[in-house]
């Protein structure tokens, strides 16, 4: 017997209840709610190096790291996401008086899945991309070693920078350097 999933559609209040009372993450996108999946283990590994990787070279500065469990507000989509992580810098701006969605990231991180790839580079990256506060976005390859470095220049254009192994690449908002090697340590004794 099948079933047929049903369309959940809600107001942006509504999901934000219906979220915090929720066991599962969802997604929301201009009045439409999607649970999201579970991530591989070395998708996990990788989230957890950069997270490491960030707190460490942030240190008590300014700039604070935030794992996934908090979500973003994407106003040009309409849309709550869950970045797989985040760079805030100075105080957390936050949506309409919530505790756990930002409006201002700095940088954000999205590790690469086959299922999301796809709206990761597309959609989802335009509208990080729209975002005033985001100066960098970062998509971290889970099938090699390879990172892809989106950074806004000054006229708003945005300018790519790639490195791979034994690379790495300069967040110049934040000031820290990405090591390659550093990144992707361990992680590919791990099942994708």
């Amino acid at each position: 017997m099948s079933q047929t999933a049903q369309r959940l559609l809600m107001t942006e209040a509504e999901y934000l209840a219906f979220e915090r009372a929720s066991r599962e993450k969802h997604q929301y996108v201009r009045g439409e709610v999607f649970a999201m999946a579970g991530a591989s283990i070395r998708h996990n590994a990788l989230v957890s190096n950069v997270l490491v990787h960030m707190s460490r070279a942030l240190g008590a500065g300014p700039c604070r790291v935030f794992p996934s469990d908090l979500k973003v507000y994407v106003a040009s989509l309409e849309t709550f996401t869950y970045p797989d992580v985040t760079v805030v810098c100075g105080a957390p701006a936050l949506y309409q008086g919530s505790t756990d969605v930002l409006t201002n990231p700095k940088v954000i991180f999205e590790v690469l899945s086959e299922t999301t790839e796809r709206y990761d580079r597309g959609e989802r990256a335009e509208g990080y991309r729209s975002m005033p506060s985001v100066a960098d976005h970062i998509l971290v390859s889970q099938h090699k070693a390879h990172i892809e470095h989106f950074a806004r220049q000054e006229d708003g254009s945005w300018s790519l920078r790639e490195a791979s192994v034994g690379g790495s690449v300069l967040i110049r908002s934040v000031s820290v350097t990405l090591d390659v090697d550093a990144l992707y340590a361990g992680v590919f004794d791990l099942p994708s």
